[in-house]
């Protein structure tokens, strides 16, 4: 099968890359670099450096006319979004649009795309939220992947490109950019193994639902080879709070650390879980990967590679 995976050589992106390559099927990876990097393209995948929101990349529909396409480019810096929400629109909202048109344009029959569970229902009413959970985002991310939930519902309607909307809870694992905004395990990480002191926003108690990059890569999978049509919360339905995660992370690495603690952040979720019951039920998807043992992967992985990308 012909994939394109927009967002490709990103943390999630890449690894998506490298499974459907080991299954032998052909992939084209539309990235702009912004936040993703090169040396993560796998060497056997067609790449071509795009924004999602540029005019060439009807030509690369035109070109490559791939049967599914992975959708994972965004603007995901929740606090980005808050500061500049015309910009997170632009990107999340409108590139995804123009995404959708080309697939309709050029016959692309389905599309797994990348939500998030952490910022689409706004602070929870009851946790874990399922996905009947009403949805009110604090932040313009939040709004932006929910729109984008909507047009894909309205494309498969109206034009039959299916779909799978997979609700990311907080992913962790090789290749997380420990220099970025997001990714609390890979900063921690290289914060503990260069000496720099943590920082915790909050007071350490704001919890997220973690998984590892793997469970969440073999989600994508399922969802490709599924004829399922919907929306799917991913997560252990457990609260894991900051806290958790710097003292596991500096188990994992053996040193003896304090964070320093800082104001919370605008647009932040002080807690949130994911029930994942119904991509049990329909998909047979279930994590796998504990807290404890993608936190050490995660940490050998980046005594290795302090950049976050591949090797």
């Amino acid at each position: 099968m012909r994939v394109l995976v927009t967002g490709g050589a990103g943390f999630i992106g890449s690894q998506i890359q490298d499974e459907l390559l080991s299954r032998g099927h052909e992939v084209v990876v539309v990235d702009d670099l912004s936040t993703g990097h090169r040396e993560n393209v796998n060497t056997r995948a067609v790449f071509q450096q795009l924004d999602i929101g540029d005019e060439r990349l009807g030509e690369v529909f035109a070109a490559y006319r791939p049967e599914a396409v992975f959708h994972l480019a965004a603007q995901m810096d929740v606090r980005r979004s808050v500061r500049e929400p015309v910009y997170d629109a632009q990107v999340n909202i409108l590139g995804s649009l123009r995404l959708l048109e080309l697939c309709r344009q050029h016959g692309t029959r389905r599309v797994v795309y990348a939500s998030t569970g952490g910022a689409i229902y706004g602070e929870p009413e009851y946790l874990p939220a399922d996905e009947s959970h009403p949805i009110n985002p604090i932040s313009q991310y939040g709004i932006s992947k929910h729109t984008v939930e909507h047009y894909l519902r309205l494309y498969w309607q109206n034009h039959g490109v299916s779909y799978l909307a997979l609700r990311f809870p907080n992913v962790y694992g090789p290749r997380q950019d420990p220099h970025g905004e997001a990714g609390v395990v890979a900063i921690f990480s290289l914060q503990m193994l260069t000496g720099t002191q943590p920082v915790i926003f909050g007071d350490g108690s704001k919890t997220r639902d973690y998984v590892f990059i793997g469970d969440i890569v073999r989600a994508g999978l399922i969802g490709l080879d599924s004829t399922v049509v919907g929306v799917y919360n991913l997560g252990w339905g457990n609260e894991i709070t900051d806290l958790t995660i710097f003292d596991t992370v500096r188990r994992a690495i053996g040193i003896n650390v304090e964070p320093r603690f800082a104001p919370r952040r605008l647009g932040e979720v002080e807690r949130i879980c994911l029930d994942a019951r119904r991509a049990r039920e329909d998909l047979g998807w279930l994590p796998t990967v504990s807290l404890e043992e993608g936190i050490a992967r995660a940490v050998e992985y980046y005594r290795s590679n302090p950049h976050g990308f591949r090797a």
